[in-house]
């Protein structure tokens, strides 16, 4: 992985937060339970991996499914660069490259499986279960970090498969944890949020107008609307990844929102 990473830590007041990683330029994805009861609209602070500090506001909350979505101020975007997001394989090997605190130990181990899950709040989601190398006991300090798959040989790419939110308890004593943690899939929590849902984006492309001028739209609008849910088709195909489509339909989106206020196309 080319340094700086993607993941970030989220601070308040001085306080550290937990973990997070950037989706995109715009927006960082997090464990709600890592706000620690933050309301939307706060403001975090976002320190990136490799120094330097960015201010966000929490612009999201999925409460059932405990994710989150912090949205970077606009002057302050970054750009680093981000594995491509994958389906995970059955067996496969996964790691961690969020870490607490530079003398915590990187997370790595198998995909036991994917499958439905009951979170703790309520909501049922498309999850891995992900069996730990290191008997940590208490995993909490690692939630709202990225999971990604380890390829096959040293050439390959590592690929974004989730964000840990929950770890298991011992069936054999309830009151201990296992080495067993859960992560949302990228493409759950992607459909959790409507910033990168496409009826969403084309409301946003598409400019008021009366009833009786609503024939007269600009053929932009149109090809635009068509763009951003041929994109969805892609995803559907499996020709690009959730998270690669979400990245790119918010930047046609930023492009025609520049053109139509005069700003140059770039």
């Amino acid at each position: 992985m080319t340094a700086p990473e993607y993941w970030v830590d989220l601070h308040r007041a001085g306080q550290r937060l937990g973990g997070g990683f950037l989706l995109n330029r715009a927006f960082v994805l997090t464990a709600l339970h890592c706000l620690r009861g933050l309301a939307l609209e706060d403001q975090v602070d976002i320190d990136l991996s490799g120094g330097g500090r960015v201010e966000g506001r929490v612009c999201r909350q999925d409460t059932k499914a405990d994710l989150a979505l912090v949205e970077i101020s606009a002057d302050q975007q970054v750009n680093l660069p981000m594995p491509a997001a994958d389906h995970a394989r059955d067996g496969g090997r996964w790691r961690g490259p969020y870490r607490p605190t530079a003398t915590d130990v990187h997370l790595s181990g198998l995909v036991s499986g994917t499958a439905h899950h009951l979170c703790v709040g309520g909501a049922t989601i498309e999850a891995l279960q992900l069996t730990a190398d290191q008997h940590l006991g208490d995993y909490s300090g690692y939630s709202g970090g990225p999971v990604e798959g380890v390829p096959d040989d040293t050439a390959g790419k590592p690929t974004m498969l989730g964000i840990l939110i929950e770890q298991t308890p011992d069936r054999a004593d309830p009151s201990r944890a296992a080495n067993v943690l859960i992560a949302a899939t990228i493409g759950e929590a992607i459909s959790r949020f409507d910033q990168f849902d496409v009826g969403h984006l084309i409301d946003v492309v598409r400019p008021p107008r009366s009833e009786q001028r609503r024939e007269q739209a600009p053929a932009r609008f149109a090809d635009a609307e068509e763009l951003l849910l041929k994109f969805d088709d892609w995803v559907e195909r499996g020709l690009i990844d959730p998270a690669c489509a979400a990245e790119m339909k918010a930047e046609a989106v930023r492009r025609l929102i520049a053109r139509e206020m005069g700003g140059a196309d770039v």
